[in-house]
Protein backbone atom coordinates (compact mmCIF):
# COMPACT_ATOMS: atom_id res chain seq x y z
CA UNK A 1 0.00 0.00 0.00
CA UNK A 2 2.83 2.40 0.89
CA UNK A 3 4.53 1.59 -2.43
CA UNK A 4 1.33 2.31 -4.35
CA UNK A 5 0.85 5.59 -2.51
CA UNK A 6 4.45 6.59 -3.24
CA UNK A 7 4.01 5.81 -6.96
CA UNK A 8 0.77 7.79 -7.11
CA UNK A 9 2.51 10.70 -5.36
CA UNK A 10 5.35 10.57 -7.87
CA UNK A 11 2.81 10.54 -10.73
CA UNK A 12 1.02 13.62 -9.33
CA UNK A 13 4.33 15.39 -8.84
CA UNK A 14 5.42 14.57 -12.37
CA UNK A 15 2.12 15.71 -13.81
CA UNK A 16 2.34 18.99 -11.94
CA UNK A 17 5.87 19.53 -13.21
CA UNK A 18 4.72 18.91 -16.79
CA UNK A 19 1.81 21.33 -16.34
CA UNK A 20 4.13 23.93 -14.86
CA UNK A 21 6.52 23.52 -17.77
CA UNK A 22 3.64 23.86 -20.28
CA UNK A 23 2.37 26.94 -18.44
CA UNK A 24 5.80 28.57 -18.52
CA UNK A 25 6.11 27.67 -22.22
CA UNK A 26 2.68 29.14 -22.97
CA UNK A 27 3.50 32.35 -21.07
CA UNK A 28 6.80 32.55 -22.92
CA UNK A 29 5.08 32.13 -26.30
CA UNK A 30 2.49 34.74 -25.34
CA UNK A 31 5.18 37.21 -24.33
CA UNK A 32 7.08 36.48 -27.56
CA UNK A 33 3.89 37.08 -29.60
CA UNK A 34 3.27 40.36 -27.74
CA UNK A 35 6.84 41.55 -28.39
CA UNK A 36 6.75 40.60 -32.09
CA UNK A 37 3.27 42.10 -32.55
CA UNK A 38 4.36 45.27 -30.74
CA UNK A 39 7.31 45.71 -33.07
CA UNK A 40 5.15 45.04 -36.16
CA UNK A 41 2.45 47.48 -35.02
CA UNK A 42 4.72 50.40 -34.14
CA UNK A 43 6.67 50.08 -37.39
CA UNK A 44 3.76 49.66 -39.83
CA UNK A 45 2.21 52.78 -41.37
CA UNK A 46 -1.13 51.57 -42.75
CA UNK A 47 -3.27 51.77 -39.58
CA UNK A 48 -3.04 54.67 -37.14
CA UNK A 49 -4.77 52.87 -34.26
CA UNK A 50 -2.30 49.98 -34.33
CA UNK A 51 0.66 52.36 -34.59
CA UNK A 52 -0.49 54.51 -31.64
CA UNK A 53 -1.83 51.61 -29.56
CA UNK A 54 0.28 48.58 -30.45
CA UNK A 55 -1.16 45.12 -29.68
CA UNK A 56 -4.34 46.34 -27.89
CA UNK A 57 -5.33 48.39 -30.95
CA UNK A 58 -5.88 45.14 -32.84
CA UNK A 59 -8.92 44.36 -30.68
CA UNK A 60 -10.70 47.35 -32.20
CA UNK A 61 -10.77 45.65 -35.60
CA UNK A 62 -11.76 42.31 -34.07
CA UNK A 63 -14.73 43.85 -32.24
CA UNK A 64 -15.71 45.82 -35.36
CA UNK A 65 -15.84 42.56 -37.32
CA UNK A 66 -17.77 40.69 -34.64
CA UNK A 67 -20.19 43.56 -34.03
CA UNK A 68 -22.52 42.70 -36.91
CA UNK A 69 -22.95 39.17 -35.58
CA UNK A 70 -23.55 40.27 -31.98
CA UNK A 71 -26.08 42.90 -33.11
CA UNK A 72 -28.00 40.27 -35.03
CA UNK A 73 -28.41 37.92 -32.11
CA UNK A 74 -28.32 40.06 -28.98
CA UNK A 75 -29.00 43.75 -29.54
CA UNK A 76 -31.24 44.42 -32.59
CA UNK A 77 -35.00 44.41 -32.04
CA UNK A 78 -37.25 42.21 -34.20
CA UNK A 79 -38.02 45.00 -36.71
CA UNK A 80 -34.76 46.96 -36.64
CA UNK A 81 -32.22 45.11 -38.77
CA UNK A 82 -31.41 45.69 -42.42
CA UNK A 83 -31.50 44.53 -45.12
CA UNK A 84 -33.95 42.05 -43.58
CA UNK A 85 -35.06 42.20 -39.98
CA UNK A 86 -35.45 39.27 -37.63
CA UNK A 87 -39.24 39.08 -38.05
CA UNK A 88 -38.96 38.80 -41.84
CA UNK A 89 -36.24 36.17 -41.64
CA UNK A 90 -38.13 34.24 -38.98
CA UNK A 91 -41.22 33.99 -41.21
CA UNK A 92 -39.11 32.72 -44.12
CA UNK A 93 -37.43 30.14 -41.86
CA UNK A 94 -40.74 28.91 -40.42
CA UNK A 95 -42.33 28.70 -43.86
CA UNK A 96 -39.35 26.74 -45.19
CA UNK A 97 -39.40 24.31 -42.29
CA UNK A 98 -43.19 23.98 -42.63
CA UNK A 99 -43.76 24.73 -38.95
CA UNK A 100 -46.41 26.87 -37.27
CA UNK A 101 -46.19 30.46 -38.53
CA UNK A 102 -48.71 31.97 -36.15
CA UNK A 103 -47.65 34.61 -33.60
CA UNK A 104 -49.14 35.64 -30.27
CA UNK A 105 -50.27 38.76 -28.43
CA UNK A 106 -49.96 41.28 -31.24
CA UNK A 107 -47.86 42.64 -34.08
CA UNK A 108 -44.39 44.03 -33.44
CA UNK A 109 -44.65 46.01 -36.67
CA UNK A 110 -45.57 49.70 -36.74
CA UNK A 111 -48.88 49.86 -38.60
CA UNK A 112 -48.71 53.67 -38.56
CA UNK A 113 -45.34 53.83 -40.29
CA UNK A 114 -45.24 55.93 -43.44
CA UNK A 115 -45.49 53.82 -46.59
CA UNK A 116 -46.91 50.82 -44.74
CA UNK A 117 -49.36 48.76 -46.82
CA UNK A 118 -52.57 47.72 -45.06
CA UNK A 119 -54.99 45.37 -46.77
CA UNK A 120 -58.72 46.13 -46.90
CA UNK A 121 -60.51 43.27 -45.22
CA UNK A 122 -64.00 42.40 -46.41
CA UNK A 123 -67.01 42.14 -44.12
CA UNK A 124 -67.77 38.81 -45.74
CA UNK A 125 -64.46 37.05 -46.40
CA UNK A 126 -64.13 34.25 -48.91
CA UNK A 127 -64.93 30.86 -47.39
CA UNK A 128 -62.33 28.16 -47.63
CA UNK A 129 -64.51 25.99 -49.84
CA UNK A 130 -64.97 28.90 -52.27
CA UNK A 131 -61.25 29.59 -52.69
CA UNK A 132 -59.62 28.62 -55.99
CA UNK A 133 -55.98 28.25 -57.06
CA UNK A 134 -54.31 30.98 -59.08
CA UNK A 135 -55.23 30.75 -62.74
CA UNK A 136 -52.53 29.90 -65.28
CA UNK A 137 -51.06 32.81 -67.24
CA UNK A 138 -49.49 32.49 -70.68
CA UNK A 139 -46.36 34.45 -71.55
CA UNK A 140 -45.55 34.93 -75.22
CA UNK A 141 -48.80 33.56 -76.63
CA UNK A 142 -47.65 34.27 -80.19
CA UNK A 143 -44.28 32.50 -79.77
CA UNK A 144 -43.56 29.10 -81.26
CA UNK A 145 -43.22 27.75 -77.73
CA UNK A 146 -45.32 29.92 -75.35
CA UNK A 147 -44.96 29.39 -71.61
CA UNK A 148 -48.03 28.84 -69.45
CA UNK A 149 -47.75 28.63 -65.67
CA UNK A 150 -49.94 29.13 -62.64
CA UNK A 151 -47.03 29.92 -60.35
CA UNK A 152 -47.12 33.39 -58.82
CA UNK A 153 -43.91 33.11 -56.76
CA UNK A 154 -40.65 32.11 -58.42
CA UNK A 155 -36.87 32.07 -57.98
CA UNK A 156 -35.09 35.20 -59.21
CA UNK A 157 -31.73 35.30 -60.96
CA UNK A 158 -28.84 33.80 -58.99
CA UNK A 159 -25.87 32.48 -60.95
CA UNK A 160 -24.05 29.22 -60.50
CA UNK A 161 -20.72 30.61 -59.41
CA UNK A 162 -22.26 33.18 -57.14
CA UNK A 163 -24.15 30.21 -55.65
CA UNK A 164 -22.60 26.85 -54.83
CA UNK A 165 -23.37 23.54 -56.53
CA UNK A 166 -25.45 22.16 -53.61
CA UNK A 167 -27.41 25.41 -53.43
CA UNK A 168 -28.33 25.29 -57.13
CA UNK A 169 -29.25 21.61 -56.88
CA UNK A 170 -31.52 22.27 -53.90
CA UNK A 171 -33.21 25.25 -55.55
CA UNK A 172 -33.82 23.39 -58.81
CA UNK A 173 -35.25 20.28 -57.15
CA UNK A 174 -37.38 22.36 -54.77
CA UNK A 175 -38.70 24.53 -57.59
CA UNK A 176 -39.64 21.43 -59.60
CA UNK A 177 -41.68 20.05 -56.71
CA UNK A 178 -43.34 23.41 -56.03
CA UNK A 179 -44.15 24.02 -59.71
CA UNK A 180 -42.34 27.35 -59.96
CA UNK A 181 -39.57 28.52 -62.28
CA UNK A 182 -35.91 29.18 -61.56
CA UNK A 183 -33.88 31.97 -63.18
CA UNK A 184 -30.27 31.06 -63.99
CA UNK A 185 -28.88 34.52 -63.30
CA UNK A 186 -26.24 35.85 -65.69
CA UNK A 187 -23.78 32.98 -65.08
CA UNK A 188 -25.12 30.64 -67.75
CA UNK A 189 -26.88 27.27 -67.65
CA UNK A 190 -25.14 24.68 -65.47
CA UNK A 191 -25.87 20.92 -65.32
CA UNK A 192 -27.17 21.50 -61.79
CA UNK A 193 -29.97 23.79 -63.00
CA UNK A 194 -31.11 20.97 -65.28
CA UNK A 195 -30.59 18.11 -62.82
CA UNK A 196 -33.35 19.22 -60.46
CA UNK A 197 -35.95 19.27 -63.24
CA UNK A 198 -37.37 22.77 -62.69
CA UNK A 199 -38.62 25.13 -65.40
CA UNK A 200 -35.76 27.46 -66.30
CA UNK A 201 -35.60 31.12 -67.29
CA UNK A 202 -32.24 31.70 -68.97
CA UNK A 203 -30.84 35.13 -68.24
CA UNK A 204 -28.58 36.84 -70.77
CA UNK A 205 -26.36 39.23 -68.84
CA UNK A 206 -24.14 41.95 -70.20
CA UNK A 207 -21.25 39.47 -70.58
CA UNK A 208 -23.58 37.03 -72.39
CA UNK A 209 -22.18 34.13 -70.38
CA UNK A 210 -23.07 30.74 -71.82
CA UNK A 211 -24.28 32.14 -75.17
CA UNK A 212 -21.18 34.10 -76.23
CA UNK A 213 -18.39 33.62 -78.69
CA UNK A 214 -14.74 34.03 -77.75
CA UNK A 215 -15.01 37.79 -78.20
CA UNK A 216 -18.04 38.11 -75.93
CA UNK A 217 -20.60 38.57 -78.73
CA UNK A 218 -24.02 36.90 -78.69
CA UNK A 219 -23.82 33.59 -80.56
CA UNK A 220 -26.95 32.25 -82.26
CA UNK A 221 -25.72 28.64 -82.30
CA UNK A 222 -25.19 28.62 -78.57
CA UNK A 223 -28.56 30.31 -78.08
CA UNK A 224 -30.17 27.50 -80.05
CA UNK A 225 -28.29 24.89 -77.98
CA UNK A 226 -29.64 26.38 -74.75
CA UNK A 227 -33.15 26.67 -76.19
CA UNK A 228 -33.03 22.98 -77.17
CA UNK A 229 -33.21 22.14 -73.47
CA UNK A 230 -36.91 21.55 -72.94
CA UNK A 231 -36.71 22.84 -69.36
CA UNK A 232 -35.63 26.28 -70.62
CA UNK A 233 -38.95 28.10 -70.99
CA UNK A 234 -38.01 31.77 -71.42
CA UNK A 235 -35.09 34.12 -72.05
CA UNK A 236 -34.51 37.29 -70.02
CA UNK A 237 -32.11 39.99 -71.21
CA UNK A 238 -30.65 41.61 -68.13
CA UNK A 239 -30.24 45.35 -68.65
CA UNK A 240 -29.71 46.17 -64.97
CA UNK A 241 -30.67 45.05 -61.48
CA UNK A 242 -31.87 46.99 -58.48
CA UNK A 243 -28.81 46.69 -56.26
CA UNK A 244 -26.40 47.86 -58.92
CA UNK A 245 -27.99 49.72 -61.83
CA UNK A 246 -25.25 50.75 -64.22
CA UNK A 247 -22.85 48.07 -62.95
CA UNK A 248 -22.28 44.57 -64.31
CA UNK A 249 -22.06 41.36 -62.35
CA UNK A 250 -18.99 40.72 -60.20
CA UNK A 251 -17.66 37.20 -59.52
CA UNK A 252 -14.37 37.15 -57.54
CA UNK A 253 -11.55 35.20 -59.15
CA UNK A 254 -11.36 32.69 -56.29
CA UNK A 255 -14.83 31.51 -57.30
CA UNK A 256 -13.99 31.05 -61.00
CA UNK A 257 -13.15 27.34 -61.16
CA UNK A 258 -12.45 25.39 -64.36
CA UNK A 259 -16.07 24.21 -64.44
CA UNK A 260 -17.52 27.71 -64.00
CA UNK A 261 -15.11 29.12 -66.58
CA UNK A 262 -16.24 26.46 -69.09
CA UNK A 263 -19.94 27.15 -68.47
CA UNK A 264 -19.48 30.90 -68.82
CA UNK A 265 -16.80 30.93 -71.49
CA UNK A 266 -14.31 32.93 -69.42
CA UNK A 267 -10.78 32.49 -67.97
CA UNK A 268 -10.09 30.39 -64.87
CA UNK A 269 -9.16 32.20 -61.65
CA UNK A 270 -9.72 35.73 -62.94
CA UNK A 271 -12.34 38.15 -61.65
CA UNK A 272 -15.40 37.92 -63.90
CA UNK A 273 -16.56 41.52 -64.17
CA UNK A 274 -19.36 41.95 -66.68
CA UNK A 275 -19.65 45.20 -68.68
CA UNK A 276 -21.87 47.78 -67.04
CA UNK A 277 -24.26 47.42 -69.98
CA UNK A 278 -24.66 45.46 -73.21
CA UNK A 279 -22.08 47.00 -75.54
CA UNK A 280 -24.32 46.26 -78.53
CA UNK A 281 -27.44 47.91 -77.07
CA UNK A 282 -27.25 51.68 -77.41
CA UNK A 283 -30.93 52.54 -77.83
CA UNK A 284 -34.46 51.26 -77.36
CA UNK A 285 -34.42 50.00 -80.95
CA UNK A 286 -31.22 48.05 -80.25
CA UNK A 287 -32.90 46.49 -77.22
CA UNK A 288 -35.97 45.50 -79.23
CA UNK A 289 -33.72 44.13 -81.97
CA UNK A 290 -32.05 41.84 -79.44
CA UNK A 291 -35.39 40.76 -77.96
CA UNK A 292 -36.61 39.76 -81.41
CA UNK A 293 -33.32 38.13 -82.36
CA UNK A 294 -33.37 35.92 -79.27
CA UNK A 295 -37.07 35.11 -79.72
CA UNK A 296 -36.63 34.25 -83.43
CA UNK A 297 -33.64 31.99 -82.76
CA UNK A 298 -35.16 30.20 -79.75
CA UNK A 299 -38.88 30.34 -80.48
CA UNK A 300 -39.46 31.04 -76.79
CA UNK A 301 -40.85 34.04 -74.84
CA UNK A 302 -38.25 36.77 -74.44
CA UNK A 303 -38.22 39.89 -72.30
CA UNK A 304 -35.85 42.03 -70.32
CA UNK A 305 -35.06 42.98 -66.75
CA UNK A 306 -34.21 46.47 -65.57
CA UNK A 307 -34.40 48.86 -62.66
CA UNK A 308 -36.32 52.03 -63.50
CA UNK A 309 -34.76 55.45 -62.96
CA UNK A 310 -37.76 57.78 -63.28
CA UNK A 311 -41.38 57.85 -64.51
CA UNK A 312 -40.25 59.83 -67.57
CA UNK A 313 -37.83 57.05 -68.43
CA UNK A 314 -40.64 54.51 -68.20
CA UNK A 315 -42.85 56.64 -70.46
CA UNK A 316 -40.11 56.85 -73.08
CA UNK A 317 -39.54 53.08 -72.92
CA UNK A 318 -43.18 52.07 -73.30
CA UNK A 319 -43.92 54.67 -75.97
CA UNK A 320 -40.93 53.29 -77.91
CA UNK A 321 -42.39 49.78 -77.62
CA UNK A 322 -45.71 51.08 -78.92
CA UNK A 323 -44.02 52.84 -81.82
CA UNK A 324 -42.07 49.70 -82.72
CA UNK A 325 -45.27 47.67 -82.95
CA UNK A 326 -47.07 45.17 -80.77
CA UNK A 327 -45.72 42.16 -82.70
CA UNK A 328 -42.13 43.10 -81.82
CA UNK A 329 -42.86 43.98 -78.19
CA UNK A 330 -41.13 42.04 -75.41
CA UNK A 331 -43.21 39.21 -73.98
CA UNK A 332 -42.47 40.34 -70.43
CA UNK A 333 -40.66 43.00 -68.43
CA UNK A 334 -39.06 42.22 -65.09
CA UNK A 335 -38.93 45.37 -62.99
CA UNK A 336 -36.44 45.25 -60.14
CA UNK A 337 -36.61 47.77 -57.32
CA UNK A 338 -33.62 49.62 -55.93
CA UNK A 339 -34.12 47.55 -52.76
CA UNK A 340 -33.01 44.44 -54.67
CA UNK A 341 -30.01 42.45 -53.53
CA UNK A 342 -26.73 41.17 -54.94
CA UNK A 343 -23.62 39.27 -53.97
CA UNK A 344 -21.27 42.17 -54.61
CA UNK A 345 -21.78 45.80 -55.62
CA UNK A 346 -20.45 49.29 -54.79
CA UNK A 347 -22.19 50.83 -51.79
CA UNK A 348 -23.18 54.06 -53.62
CA UNK A 349 -25.23 52.02 -56.09
CA UNK A 350 -26.83 49.81 -53.44
CA UNK A 351 -27.73 52.80 -51.28
CA UNK A 352 -28.55 55.63 -53.62
CA UNK A 353 -29.43 54.75 -57.23
CA UNK A 354 -32.74 53.72 -58.80
CA UNK A 355 -36.44 53.84 -57.96
CA UNK A 356 -38.00 51.61 -55.34
CA UNK A 357 -40.31 48.85 -56.55
CA UNK A 358 -43.23 50.46 -54.73
CA UNK A 359 -42.88 53.49 -57.01
CA UNK A 360 -41.63 51.95 -60.26
CA UNK A 361 -44.03 48.98 -60.43
CA UNK A 362 -47.26 51.02 -60.56
CA UNK A 363 -45.62 53.51 -62.94
CA UNK A 364 -44.69 50.73 -65.38
CA UNK A 365 -48.11 49.07 -65.23
CA UNK A 366 -49.87 52.41 -65.72
CA UNK A 367 -47.74 53.19 -68.77
CA UNK A 368 -48.46 49.79 -70.27
CA UNK A 369 -52.15 50.46 -69.75
CA UNK A 370 -51.86 53.96 -71.22
CA UNK A 371 -50.34 52.63 -74.45
CA UNK A 372 -52.64 49.59 -74.68
CA UNK A 373 -49.86 47.04 -74.08
CA UNK A 374 -50.85 45.59 -70.72
CA UNK A 375 -52.39 42.39 -72.11
CA UNK A 376 -49.48 41.83 -74.49
CA UNK A 377 -46.64 42.36 -71.98
CA UNK A 378 -46.58 40.49 -68.68
CA UNK A 379 -44.95 42.13 -65.66
CA UNK A 380 -42.64 40.35 -63.20
CA UNK A 381 -41.88 42.17 -59.94
CA UNK A 382 -38.65 41.71 -57.98
CA UNK A 383 -37.04 43.46 -55.02
CA UNK A 384 -37.16 42.43 -51.35
CA UNK A 385 -40.42 40.48 -51.70
CA UNK A 386 -39.92 37.64 -49.20
CA UNK A 387 -43.09 37.72 -47.07
CA UNK A 388 -46.79 37.20 -47.93
CA UNK A 389 -47.64 40.87 -47.30
CA UNK A 390 -44.91 42.05 -49.70
CA UNK A 391 -45.99 39.60 -52.40
CA UNK A 392 -49.69 40.45 -51.95
CA UNK A 393 -48.85 44.16 -52.20
CA UNK A 394 -47.13 43.62 -55.58
CA UNK A 395 -50.14 41.64 -56.80
CA UNK A 396 -52.44 44.47 -55.71
CA UNK A 397 -50.37 46.94 -57.72
CA UNK A 398 -50.80 44.73 -60.77
CA UNK A 399 -47.81 42.38 -61.14
CA UNK A 400 -48.44 39.08 -62.94
CA UNK A 401 -45.59 37.25 -61.22
CA UNK A 402 -43.22 37.81 -58.32
CA UNK A 403 -39.63 36.61 -58.09
CA UNK A 404 -37.34 36.51 -55.08
CA UNK A 405 -33.67 35.65 -54.61
CA UNK A 406 -32.84 36.37 -50.99
CA UNK A 407 -36.07 34.79 -49.75
CA UNK A 408 -34.98 31.52 -51.30
CA UNK A 409 -31.52 31.95 -49.80
CA UNK A 410 -33.22 32.10 -46.39
CA UNK A 411 -35.10 28.91 -47.29
CA UNK A 412 -31.70 27.26 -47.85
CA UNK A 413 -30.53 28.37 -44.41
CA UNK A 414 -28.89 31.76 -45.08
CA UNK A 415 -28.23 33.57 -41.78
CA UNK A 416 -27.54 37.00 -43.34
CA UNK A 417 -23.86 36.76 -42.44
CA UNK A 418 -23.11 39.32 -45.20
CA UNK A 419 -20.30 37.17 -46.62
CA UNK A 420 -21.79 36.76 -50.13
CA UNK A 421 -18.97 38.70 -51.80
CA UNK A 422 -16.34 36.43 -50.22
CA UNK A 423 -15.69 32.70 -50.38
CA UNK A 424 -16.49 32.29 -46.68
CA UNK A 425 -20.30 31.88 -46.52
CA UNK A 426 -20.81 29.83 -43.32
CA UNK A 427 -23.96 28.12 -44.66
CA UNK A 428 -22.37 26.87 -47.90
CA UNK A 429 -24.76 28.84 -50.14
CA UNK A 430 -22.41 31.37 -51.74
CA UNK A 431 -19.06 29.62 -51.39
CA UNK A 432 -17.10 27.00 -53.29
CA UNK A 433 -15.11 25.95 -50.24
CA UNK A 434 -15.91 22.24 -49.64
CA UNK A 435 -15.51 22.80 -45.91
CA UNK A 436 -18.58 25.04 -45.87
CA UNK A 437 -20.49 23.31 -48.68
CA UNK A 438 -20.62 20.00 -46.81
CA UNK A 439 -23.19 21.43 -44.41
CA UNK A 440 -25.71 22.11 -47.20
CA UNK A 441 -27.55 18.85 -47.98
CA UNK A 442 -29.46 19.35 -51.29
CA UNK A 443 -32.29 16.81 -50.75
CA UNK A 444 -33.11 18.26 -47.32
CA UNK A 445 -32.91 21.87 -48.48
CA UNK A 446 -34.99 21.12 -51.60
CA UNK A 447 -37.88 20.18 -49.33
CA UNK A 448 -37.51 23.54 -47.58
CA UNK A 449 -37.54 25.40 -50.89
CA UNK A 450 -40.79 23.66 -51.81
CA UNK A 451 -42.32 24.38 -48.41
CA UNK A 452 -41.34 28.05 -48.69
CA UNK A 453 -43.18 28.39 -52.01
CA UNK A 454 -46.22 26.45 -50.85
CA UNK A 455 -46.57 28.40 -47.61
CA UNK A 456 -46.04 31.69 -49.43
CA UNK A 457 -48.87 30.91 -51.84
CA UNK A 458 -51.04 29.68 -48.97
CA UNK A 459 -50.61 32.83 -46.87
CA UNK A 460 -50.97 35.22 -49.80
CA UNK A 461 -54.21 33.35 -50.35
CA UNK A 462 -55.20 34.04 -46.75
CA UNK A 463 -54.76 37.78 -47.39
CA UNK A 464 -56.76 37.51 -50.63
CA UNK A 465 -59.60 35.66 -48.92
CA UNK A 466 -59.65 38.24 -46.13
CA UNK A 467 -60.12 40.87 -48.85
CA UNK A 468 -63.08 38.95 -50.23
CA UNK A 469 -61.57 37.52 -53.43
CA UNK A 470 -61.18 33.85 -54.28
CA UNK A 471 -57.61 33.89 -55.62
CA UNK A 472 -54.39 35.91 -55.15
CA UNK A 473 -54.46 37.09 -58.78
CA UNK A 474 -57.84 38.71 -58.15
CA UNK A 475 -56.23 41.27 -55.81
CA UNK A 476 -56.19 44.84 -57.12
CA UNK A 477 -55.37 48.34 -55.91
CA UNK A 478 -58.75 48.67 -54.25
CA UNK A 479 -57.72 45.96 -51.80
CA UNK A 480 -54.88 47.92 -50.18
CA UNK A 481 -54.29 51.19 -48.39
CA UNK A 482 -50.98 53.01 -47.87
CA UNK A 483 -50.12 54.85 -44.67
CA UNK A 484 -49.10 58.48 -45.20
CA UNK A 485 -46.68 60.66 -43.24
CA UNK A 486 -49.37 61.82 -40.80
CA UNK A 487 -50.25 58.24 -39.82
CA UNK A 488 -53.53 58.05 -41.75
CA UNK A 489 -53.95 55.81 -44.79
CA UNK A 490 -55.43 56.27 -48.26
CA UNK A 491 -56.57 53.74 -50.84
CA UNK A 492 -53.82 52.49 -53.13
CA UNK A 493 -56.04 53.21 -56.14
CA UNK A 494 -56.32 56.81 -54.96
CA UNK A 495 -52.55 57.17 -54.61
CA UNK A 496 -51.96 55.29 -57.88
CA UNK A 497 -55.15 55.72 -59.96
CA UNK A 498 -55.67 53.09 -62.62
CA UNK A 499 -54.84 54.44 -66.07
CA UNK A 500 -57.05 53.65 -69.05
CA UNK A 501 -55.64 53.20 -72.57
CA UNK A 502 -55.28 56.30 -74.70
CA UNK A 503 -57.75 56.52 -77.57
CA UNK A 504 -56.09 55.99 -80.91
Amino acid sequence: MNTLSAEFGEFITGAMQVMATLFVLAVGLLLLWIIVTYVIDVTQTQQTIRRNYPVVGRFRYFFEHMGEFFRQYFFAMDREELPFNRAQRAWAYRASKNVDSTVAFGSTDNINGSGRVLFVNCMFPTLGEDAVPAKPVTIGASCKYPYTTASIFNISGMSYGALSKPAVLALSAGAKEAGCWMNTGEGGLSPYHIEGGADIVFQIGTAKNGVRDLDGNLNDEKLAEVAAQTQVKMFEIKMSQGAKPGKGGILPGEKVSEEIAKIRGIEVGKDAISPNRHVDINSFDDLFDMVNRVRNVTGKPTGFKMVMGSPKQIDRLVSAIKKRGIDEAPDFITVDGAEGGTGAAPMPLIDSVGMSLRESLPALIDMLNKYGLRDRIKVIASGKLITPAAVASALCIGADFITSARGFMFSLGCIQALQCNKNTCPTGITTHDPKFQQGLHPPTKAVRVTSYVNNMVKEVGIIAHSCGVTSPRALNRGHARIVQGNGTSIDMDELFPNVKPDKE
